[in-house]
C-alpha cells in the first residue's frame, strides 16, 4: 500500500508562496488555484503561477497537479519535465481566491447564509510526490479573517495568532458555490437539490439575506413548486423584487404551483400591467380561480381565503373521500377537514380527516361529521377571522357567500400571516 503524508494549509497562507523548478530555482509565485469542470469537484485541477503572485502579471501559467512534488524540506518543486501553458479559463472554470473569498455562501447544513474568509487546504502527498490538494473546507468565522489580515507576517506567528480564535468552517460538501463567470453573471456553481428539500421558510431567509444579483441566482435555480413555496414566505417587497426580471411566462408556471390566495395576493402587489402580463400566460382554470380571488379587497375575509379545499355531496361515504383526497392537486399538508354541500352548494357540515380515518370506508359522511360548524362572510374583517381561531383553536375556517354557499376557506396559515402583516 502507498503511503500517503497529509499536509493542511489554507489558501490565505499559500497565495504568493514560491514554487521551484527541478533545479530550486524561483520558477515563479501561486498567483491562484484553479479547478477545472471536468475535474472532481473537491479537489485543485491546476496551480496559476506568476512573477509576483498576482493573475494580473503579464504571463501568468496554469501547472497540473501532478507536476508537483515536495522537497525534504517542504518546498513546492516542478517536476523536471513541466509544461507550463498560458492559463486560459472557461466559463465554468473557478478560481479559488476570486470566486470564494469574501463571497456570500449557502450552508445548506446550518440554512444560512455566510461569507467566506478563508478555504482550509489539504496536501495528499503519495511516497512517489505526486500531489493532489484537496478543499477540505470554508472558514467562517475570524480564524480566516486573521490569517488574511497577518497575510505576510512569519506564517508560524500568524497560524499561532489565529488558533486562538476558535474555527468555525463548513465542511465543501454542505456549501452551495454562487460563483461568477467572467462576464460576472451570477448563477450557481452546485446543483440546487439539496437546496430544494430545504423547508420553503429556510429558503425565503436565505432569499432576505442575500445580495439581489445572487438572490436572483437562487430563486431561478429552483423548480417552480419549490419557488412557488418560497414565494409565499417571502414578503411582498421582496416578491416584487425576485420578479422584476422573470419574463411572464415563466412567473406564470410559479404562480400556477401557489396557493390561490397567496397568488391573488402577489399579483395584488404588481402593476396591473404586469399582472395582467402573467394572468394571460396562465392555464385558464389557474387564472379563473386567481381571478375571482383579485374582485375581492384584501381585507375581506374573501381576500385572504383560498379555493384550494376539499368539498363533497353530503350524500358521500368515507370512500368517496379518500377518493378525493388522491386526486386533489392542492397542498395536502393544510388538509384536516371535508366539507359537505348540498345541492345548492350550501355547506352542511364538516368532516376532520382523524374522524374519516377511523371510520369504515362505507359510512355516511354526514354521520360522522362535526357537532359545531364555524364559519364567516366573505366580508368579514381579519381581526373578527383572528378571533375565531383563537377562540375556538380552529383548524379551518369555511368562508360563505351572503347566499351562504361555500366560497373558500381559510387555514391558519393565512391568519399567521394577517397577524405577521400587522393587518
Amino acid at each position: 500500500m502507498t503511503e500517503q503524508t497529509i499536509r493542511r494549509t489554507s489558501l490565505s497562507s499559500m497565495m504568493g508562496a514560491r514554487v521551484l523548478d527541478a533545479d530550486g530555482n524561483a520558477s515563479g509565485r501561486i498567483a491562484e488555484f484553479l479547478l477545472k469542470s471536468e475535474d472532481a469537484g473537491t479537489h485543485v485541477s491546476c496551480l496559476v503561477l506568476s512573477a509576483s503572485g498576482k493573475v494580473r502579471d503579464r504571463q501568468v501559467y496554469t501547472v497540473p497537479l501532478g507536476d508537483l512534488t515536495f522537497s525534504a524540506h517542504g518546498e513546492i518543486r516542478l517536476r523536471a519535465d513541466t509544461e507550463r501553458t498560458i492559463m486560459e479559463l472557461s466559463p465554468s472554470s473557478v478560481l479559488l481566491e476570486r470566486d470564494l473569498l469574501d463571497q456570500q455562501i449557502i450552508d445548506v447544513h446550518g440554512h444560512k447564509v455566510v461569507r467566506v474568509n478563508d478555504v482550509d487546504l489539504v496536501w495528499e502527498v503519495e511516497a512517489d510526490s505526486v500531489c493532489k490538494l484537496r478543499i477540505a473546507e470554508v472558514e467562517v468565522g475570524m480564524r480566516g479573517a486573521v490569517r488574511r489580515l497577518l497575510k505576510g507576517l512569519p506564517q508560524s506567528l500568524v497560524e499561532a495568532l489565529a488558533h486562538r480564535f476558535q474555527a468555525r468552517v463548513i465542511p465543501w460538501e454542505f456549501v452551495d458555490l454562487i460563483d461568477r463567470d467572467p462576464a460576472r453573471r451570477v448563477r450557481l456553481k452546485i446543483e440546487g437539490d439539496r437546496l430544494s428539500n430545504m423547508h420553503p421558510s429556510d429558503i425565503a431567509d436565505i432569499l432576505a439575506e442575500l445580495a439581489p444579483a445572487e438572490r436572483e441566482a437562487v430563486f431561478t435555480s429552483l423548480d417552480e413548486e419549490i419557488a412557488a413555496e418560497a414565494l409565499e414566505e417571502v414578503d411582498p417587497k421582496l416578491q416584487r423584487s425576485l420578479l422584476e426580471g422573470m419574463d411572464s411566462s415563466r412567473v406564470a408556471d410559479i404562480v400556477e404551483e401557489m396557493d390561490p390566495g397567496a397568488a391573488a395576493d402577489l399579483l395584488a402587489e404588481l402593476s396591473e400591467e404586469r399582472s395582467e402580463a402573467i394572468l394571460h400566460e396562465m392555464e385558464p382554470e389557474e387564472r379563473a380561480h386567481v381571478e375571482e380571488l383579485l374582485e375581492f379587497p384584501e381585507d375581506w375575509a374573501a381576500g385572504r381565503m383560498t379555493t384550494d379545499y376539499v368539498a363533497l355531496p353530503d350524500s358521500a361515504d368515507v370512500q368517496h373521500a379518500v377518493d378525493a383526497l388522491r386526486v386533489f392537486e392542492g397542498d395536502l399538508e393544510t388538509v384536516n377537514e371535508i366539507f359537505l354541500l348540498n345541492e345548492s352548494q350550501h355547506l352542511t357540515g364538516v368532516v376532520t380527516l382523524a374522524r374519516m380515518m377511523l371510520a369504515e370506508r362505507s359510512t355516511p359522511l354526514k354521520a360522522i361529521r362535526e357537532p359545531r360548524m364555524h364559519t364567516c362572510s366573505i366580508d368579514a374583517g381579519s381581526r373578527e377571522i383572528a378571533e375565531q381561531f383563537d377562540k375556538y383553536n380552529l383548524r379551518s375556517l369555511a368562508v360563505l357567500e351572503h347566499d351562504r354557499q361555500l366560497a373558500g376557506v381559510i387555514y391558519p396559515e393565512h391568519v399567521i400571516a394577517l397577524l405577521r402583516a400587522g393587518r
